[in-house]
């Protein structure tokens, strides 16, 4: 799908960090960079007056005429998440999923898409402090409480505050690419992406006993970064980090939140689409280029986790 026009659609008393999140992704110019953008509006109904849940006003902002054309309407957290958003929100998110935009619900945001029906029979995601409230009020939505983000077929969901960066950058990789978004996280001083793959959900990136910053496990990934093309097990990599293997699977995981093996999968085909994307190689030469045996074997793992093949995925890019 083409998105040119996104829309930040508020109630009263929003988030000023995921209002501040999808601002940044799609309402600042970063054409000096090389940046194309969106064109954007923060909308409210009849352009009213907004307070933030701090305490300050936003004035100068659009009405929902402008969401009503939009091609992606996002809703941040807006309270109380008890009780449904004005009713013109509702329309203009129920006739946003009927002409065929996307939607996307930030943390407690997520709660408007329920209010508006968008979530029936359909995967999402919420804050796990919200978890059974949100499985109370709206039993048939499907939910995964481990997941960052959740894409659903143009509903999107993210969890906690933070996760409206994971799903944004989730969007530019979807609408321009993994180079372009690469480019963002960096400008962002953000992680790319902090987990697992980008085809519906990323899991949770680390439990909450996870240790600090660990730099024995922080200097083997940049090691294996520069060495895709080449096999790796785990006990060459906890001997060269001087750990025992069970040591580095401890510490691996405490650091990343996930496996030595998940994690060279998700670098392997996070390189995979970026040269699908560059169109100058083989499928073939592209798996050699990212450490598989067999141009089989990466369209196997890139099935599985991208949920589409390597040349429908060069094609859709090229598109």
């Amino acid at each position: 799908m083409d998105v040119n026009r996104v829309a930040v659609v508020l109630a009263d008393q929003v988030s000023p960090f995921e209002l501040g999140v999808a601002c940044e992704v799609f309402g600042t110019d970063r054409s000096a960079s090389g940046m194309d953008g969106w064109d954007f509006a923060v909308c409210a109904p009849e352009g009213a007056e907004v307070v933030s849940w701090s305490g300050f006003g936003l004035t100068g902002l659009s009405s929902l005429d402008y969401a009503a054309s939009a091609d992606l309407l996002i809703v941040p957290t807006c309270a109380p998440r008890t009780a449904p958003p004005p009713e013109p929100v509702l329309d203009v998110l129920r006739d946003a999923a009927a002409r065929g935009a996307w939607v996307a619900g930030f943390c407690a945001g997520v709660f408007s898409l329920g209010y508006a029906g968008l979530l029936e029979g359909r995967r999402c995601t919420v804050h796990w402090v919200y978890e059974a409230e949100f499985r109370e009020r709206f039993p048939s939505a499907e939910v995964d409480p481990q997941a960052l983000y959740v894409d659903d077929d143009g509903v999107l969901t993210s969890a906690g505050t933070v996760a409206a960066v994971d799903l944004c950058l989730h969007l530019v990789r979807r609408l321009r690419g993994v180079a372009a978004a690469t480019a963002l996280a960096r400008r962002m001083v953000a992680a790319p992406h902090r987990t697992g793959g980008q085809a519906q959900f990323v899991e949770a990136p680390v439990p909450a006993t996870a240790a600090p910053d660990d730099s024995v496990v922080a200097e083997a990934l940049e090691w294996v970064e520069r060495r895709l093309d080449q096999p790796f097990t785990v006990a060459e990599l906890a001997r060269r980090s001087g750990l025992g293997e069970r040591t580095f699977l401890r510490r691996f995981s405490a650091a990343t939140g996930t496996t030595p093996h998940r994690w060279l999968t998700e670098r392997r085909l996070d390189r995979a689409q970026a040269l699908l994307e560059e169109g100058r190689l083989s499928v073939e030469d592209i798996a050699v280029a990212c450490g598989y045996a067999s141009a089989a074997a990466l369209r196997h793992q890139f099935t599985r986790l991208r949920s589409t093949t390597p040349t429908a995925y060069r094609a859709a890019f090229r598109g």
